[in-house]
């Protein structure tokens, strides 16, 4: 390396940071291909089911009148429905968020069985976007915000 000029030892050395970053980054795209969690609709999953035992997350609404719970007490069984009406069926042992109910929102993450039915390994509940807190359900727009008013007055 004393052979070359302090210009070309440079032009060397760029070269090869540049070429160790561009492997360093191949190197992490490739490790984490694996770790990567694909979404479906009931509706694609259906028409493009994913590889058996793939890790994906499968979201929807809860079907009503689909829910049921094992005689385990921890396992429950529902069908998750999209907008065109296809409903994918799930299996989960564990414990559900409080807010995973009929007709409300879901993300199931896991794997789809040999049999078709999604296999969830953890359950993300949505919740309605017009939550309101128990304490104002029932009160004129007018009452909530005065109320809130005089909870925010005291914090000052």
């Amino acid at each position: 390396m004393n052979a070359l000029k302090p210009k070309h030892q440079r032009l060397v050395l760029v070269v090869l940071a540049l070429v160790a970053l561009v492997g360093a980054g191949l190197l992490a795209a490739y490790a984490l291909r694996n770790q990567a969690s694909y979404f479906y609709l009931p509706e694609q999953m259906l028409a493009d089911p994913p590889e058996v035992g793939q890790a994906v997350r499968l979201g929807g609404m809860v079907e009503e009148g689909s829910l049921h719970t094992a005689a385990d007490g921890i396992t429950l069984t529902f069908a998750v429905t999209g907008n065109d009406g296809s409903r994918v069926p799930v299996r989960f042992s564990g414990i559900a968020p409080d807010l995973f109910v009929e007709g409300s929102g879901v993300v199931a993450e896991g794997r789809l069985g040999a049999d078709g039915t999604f296999v969830a390994d953890n359950l993300l509940a949505k919740h309605d976007e017009n939550y309101v807190p128990r304490e104002l359900q029932g009160m004129e727009q007018h009452q909530a915000a005065k109320m809130a008013e005089e909870t925010t007055v005291g914090l000052e």
